[in-house]
């Protein structure tokens, strides 16, 4: 074996260690330092994208105010972000001021497809009804036979 192959081999390892085991204990490392520091008042993030404000926290759960009077109980380890680390105001929800008032909804007239009748489902002529066409089976030939 040479030098080259032996620094090669030694190489890999290393590479192993930069670009898998370090990264994952970086970001294991910050995960439990995050949830280290909730504390109740923190506007969060979910790693499912659920926005709330930490109410309660206990060693093993979080309680999560979602909207007011809706809070929602999930583990610390489903906290992807604090959002804001001082105290939400309980009217203050993210994008409130894109959502429209009350006379900017459109009315029923002007709702997209307003005119349309709701779907029912009708039977295909090109179908055979349940149980029709059925050959083959002795129970169906009998069933056909009695009745």
């Amino acid at each position: 074996m040479t030098l080259l192959d032996l620094l090669i081999l030694a190489a890999i390892p290393v590479a192993f260690w930069l670009l898998l085991i370090r990264p994952a204990k970086v970001r294991r490392d910050s995960q439990a330092a995050l949830v280290a520091s909730l504390a109740p008042g923190q506007r969060i993030m979910t790693t499912a994208g659920l926005f709330g404000t930490v109410v309660e926290r206990t060693p093993d759960r979080v309680l999560v105010e979602v909207a007011p009077g809706v809070r929602v109980e999930m583990v610390p380890q489903a906290v992807g972000q604090i959002v804001d680390r001082g105290p939400a105001a309980a009217d203050e929800l993210p994008f409130a001021e894109e959502q429209p008032s009350a006379e900017e909804q459109p009315s029923a007239d002007e709702q997209p497809f307003a005119d349309e009748q709701p779907f029912e489902a009708t039977p295909d002529s090109s179908e055979p009804e349940a149980g029709a066409g059925r050959t083959g089976d002795a129970r169906s030939d009998e069933e056909a036979e009695r009745g």
